[in-house]
């Protein structure tokens, strides 16, 4: 039912919005930007609770927990750059929109080395020499 709270606020925001729009465009944004960071932080307690979850399941397979946590990383950069992106795109900057989202991809690129890495070198150790 939390869905419906979202859209809720969303579809509620997004009447202000357009009303806000023609006379004060600055505060239409705030408030844009406002809606989404709203959201975000109603999602947090749900993205905690995968997070917890995908732990328990990395320590009962014993799994190293360094790649966990770069894998969370990863994700917490891709979706705070998509995040930033989206808001950036609302003010109307398409091209500042797309250097956020490059510089999201280079950054999950560098974190994701050493585990392409390890990739790597166990498949090099399977193949016959």
């Amino acid at each position: 039912m939390e869905i419906i709270q979202i859209v809720g606020i969303g579809l509620m925001s997004t009447v202000l919005i357009l009303v806000l729009k023609e006379q004060k465009p600055m505060f239409a944004f705030l408030l844009a930007a406002a809606t989404g960071i709203l959201i975000f932080l109603f999602l947090i307690g749900k993205i905690g609770g995968v997070i917890s979850t995908l732990q328990r399941l990395a320590e009962s397979s014993g799994m190293e927990t360094v790649y966990l946590k770069t894998v969370f990383k990863i994700i917490g950069i891709s979706y705070i750059a998509e995040f930033g992106a989206q808001i950036v795109r609302d003010a109307g900057q398409e091209s500042i929109a797309s250097k956020i989202e490059l510089a999201g991809k280079v950054l999950i690129m560098t974190l994701a080395m050493p585990i392409i890495g390890i990739i790597i070198e166990t498949v090099m150790k399977l193949l016959p020499a």
